[in-house]
């Protein structure tokens, strides 16, 4: 993570890519097009060579896809669409990387649901979905469609919870949101522990004594007993009880959606408790 991103000079809707796709993710998903689609198409041999016609057999699903592409997506006459694969694939690339941010996850979804090659969709959205997470995109495949999974006002969330905190509360925020954001090495198991531990950080500071989440949290008295349950429910998804980690740690399925969840509800946590108490 640069700099900019860990001490704070960048917002979350800088880090995490909302409305706009940065040139590795772009190249990262043209790769995965190239490994899963155009790397597929089948040459004819020639005098000088191999040559790569559309109209070649073998290469019906390809074909199919373009004449997709041109007539649903491009919306040009098929009469314009070449039978030299090269000059095709030249227009697409072309594409690809000149046109807008939304239009790249527009030609994505549209290629994920209309290359009919065996197998192809379930293995090339596994891999897209990757690389969104990797790479920190607000966006993955749900079923057949791509959507966002992080919202306004989660963004809101957690960039008042930055911008209004001081001190610890904002250290192990920071941390949890840079933990989560890495693009290197992502470690969503301590950005969850991190998230609880600037609430816990919070409630420290308001009731004036040093404990874990668990005990102190009990002494908030301008707190809804509901609301107040529901924290230490959650604080128990990441404490220790007689050297046991609670299961959710243990998972190997823990990945950025649970990191988000907690960064985004101790957020939430956060401000409300500096709107009521501080």
């Amino acid at each position: 993570m640069r700099f900019s991103e860990r001490y704070g000079y960048k917002n979350i809707r800088e880090i995490v890519q909302i409305d706009s796709i940065d040139e590795p993710l772009r190249n990262t998903l043209w790769s995965l097009l190239k490994v899963h689609v155009w790397d597929h198409i089948h040459g004819s041999p020639g005098i000088y060579g191999a040559y790569y016609h559309l109209s070649s057999h073998g290469n019906e699903k390809l074909r199919q896809l373009c004449e997709r592409l041109w007539f649903n997506y491009f919306k040009k006459p098929l009469d314009q669409l070449d039978d030299d694969w090269t000059k095709v694939h030249a227009q697409l690339r072309r594409y690809f990387f000149e046109c807008e941010w939304f239009e790249v996850y527009d030609f994505i979804e549209f290629v994920a649901n209309n290359y009919d090659r065996h197998q192809f969709k379930d293995q090339f959205v596994v891999a897209c979905n990757l690389v969104l997470e990797k790479e920190v995109s607000a966006y993955r495949f749900v079923g057949d469609v791509l959507s966002r999974i992080t919202e306004q006002h989660e963004v809101e969330e957690v960039d008042l919870a930055l911008a209004k905190s001081c001190g610890p509360v904002q250290t192990h925020l920071r941390r949890a949101l840079e933990l989560a954001s890495s693009r290197e090495a992502p470690d969503y198991r301590n950005s969850i522990k991190e998230s609880i531990s600037a609430v816990e950080s919070l409630v420290a500071t308001v009731v004036g004594e040093k404990g874990t989440l668990g005990q102190l949290i009990k002494k908030l008295e301008d707190l809804h007993p509901a609301l107040r349950d529901a924290f230490s429910t959650l604080y128990g998804y990441t404490s220790d009880e007689g050297g046991i980690r609670h299961a959710l740690l243990e998972s190997e399925k823990v990945g950025f959606e649970e990191a988000k969840f907690f960064l985004v509800a101790c957020s939430a946590f956060i401000n409300y408790v500096q709107s009521r108490v501080l």
